[in-house]
């Protein structure tokens, strides 16, 4: 992977976050006939399968779990895989998502859907949710850049799109939105310290055996 085209790839990914926040802010058909008619079809095609997986996928995308265990639990990993600068890697871009996140609710400042079936906090621009699961599946790929990891991952973060949808706390554009951010803040940073976080830490040479 070129960590130069990476960055610009990320670069990329949050000016068209931000393009699509603005448009939204402004006011422009909010929201949008295809976030209505998407909106509307979920609803229509719900079970109570898929809403207990949903909500499943609210807790465990968001809140507590969301901010420290998930994030804390793969910073902790990497670091007893002596893998320390990948684990700052990590730390470094879960952080700066969620600030990029929370800055776009507040300048975007926009309505959720009005039938939501779980309690959320304020602005519905980008998905919080949605850009948490893309940046963990973004970060693991990048110091893990095996197929499986990057099938998983993708798996991961439609899952997480879908269920915000199916539990109309989000717009399907709010969760667009949060996969541009989440994907961006990572490779920007890859684009700067990819080789870096690659590195392992060198290993302690074996005290030699006793005759």
């Amino acid at each position: 992977m070129d960590p130069r085209r990476l960055g610009w790839w990320g670069g990329a990914s949050l000016a068209l976050a931000t393009a699509l926040g603005v448009i939204l802010m402004l006011g422009y058909e909010d929201p949008p006939g295809f976030d209505q008619w998407w909106n509307d079809t979920v609803i229509l095609r719900r079970s109570d399968a898929a809403i207990a997986f949903a909500q499943a996928l609210d807790r465990l995308g968001g809140g507590w779990f969301a901010v420290l265990v998930s994030p804390l639990g793969i910073i902790a990993a990497l670091v007893i895989a002596r893998r320390w600068r990948g684990a700052l890697f990590a730390a470094g871009s879960f952080a700066l998502s969620a600030v990029v996140v929370q800055l776009l609710k507040s300048l975007v400042a926009r309505a959720r859907p009005e039938d939501m079936l779980v309690a959320s906090d304020f602005g519905s621009f980008p998905s919080g949710h949605t850009a948490n699961a893309t940046t963990i599946a973004v970060v693991l790929v990048l110091l893990f850049p095996r197929l499986w990891v990057a099938l998983a991952g993708a798996a991961w973060v439609l899952a997480m799109a879908y269920s915000r949808t199916l539990l109309s706390v989000h717009w399907v554009t709010d969760t667009l939105g949060g996969t541009l951010v989440g994907a961006g803040v990572p490779l920007v940073l890859a684009g700067f310290l990819l080789p870096w976080a690659w590195r392992h830490a060198p290993r302690r040479p074996r005290a030699a055996a006793r005759e």
